[in-house]
């Protein structure tokens, strides 16, 4: 197994993640999708993807990802160090854990694979400071108390970022978006399970890009007005 430099890594992919401020998360039940969805959520503007470890064809979609896709691919809820070794060999650049677990942390780290473990409390978060780590998944973020819960967090955990995910959609996107310690924002709305069992691709890119266009604040001219273009 290739080990790489953790810290070059780390810093590459919270760019990229802060740069689109979006993470589409999705659970793949047939890895043949892997490819038009890959191109559905180019074209609609977003150069990152979650897989989840939630199907048996979530590892071969990993690997068709990395192989014929420009996306950064990364793998969830990983629960274990050797399921953190298996997507690595498939191909995912970080490690999306529900959870806090020392083990799976210690073993992305070996691995010099940026991992976002899952946190819901001031504990979790010192335990992730403590394994060396400064950004977090928050998780499920609108069932522990939303945008103002992660606000409440950031203020005794100045250096950490994190990514809410579970329960957002575009009705409470910008809300989360607002809290200037939300590195980015994970969901399944852009690549709904419907949508990908209809194969409606197109919808898919549709509301990628809405979801991009939302993470834009409104262009303002000389005068101070809202471009409404």
């Amino acid at each position: 197994m290739t080990v790489v430099h953790q810290h070059e890594r780390s810093s590459d992919i919270v760019r990229l993640l802060a740069g689109d401020r979006l993470l589409p998360v999705v659970i793949l039940p047939d890895a043949s999708a892997a490819e038009p969805l890959a191109a559905a959520l180019t074209a609609g503007g977003l150069h990152s993807i979650e897989v989840t470890l939630r199907t048996p064809a979530a590892l071969d979609a990993i690997k068709r990802l990395a192989a014929s896709s420009d996306l950064l691919v990364g793998a969830g809820t990983v629960l274990s160090p050797e399921q953190a070794e298996r997507a690595v060999d498939a191909g995912a650049r970080y490690v999306v854990c529900p959870g806090f677990s020392a083990a799976v942390v210690r073993r992305c780290q070996e691995l010099g694979v940026p991992v976002f473990p899952g946190v819901a409390t001031p504990t979790e978060i010192q335990m992730a400071l403590e394994a060396g780590l400064e950004a977090v998944k928050f998780f499920p973020a609108e069932q522990l108390g939303g945008a103002p819960m992660v606000k409440a967090l950031s203020a005794p955990f100045p250096g950490v970022r994190f990514v809410p995910t579970g329960g957002v959609t575009t009705a409470n996107l910008a809300a989360y978006l607002a809290v200037p310690a939300v590195l980015a924002v994970g969901g399944t709305w852009m690549v709904a399970a419907d949508l990908l069992a209809a194969g409606d691709y197109a919808e898919i890119t549709r509301r990628t890009a809405a979801a991009v266009a939302a993470t834009r604040p409104a262009e303002t001219d000389p005068r101070g007005e809202s471009d409404a273009r």
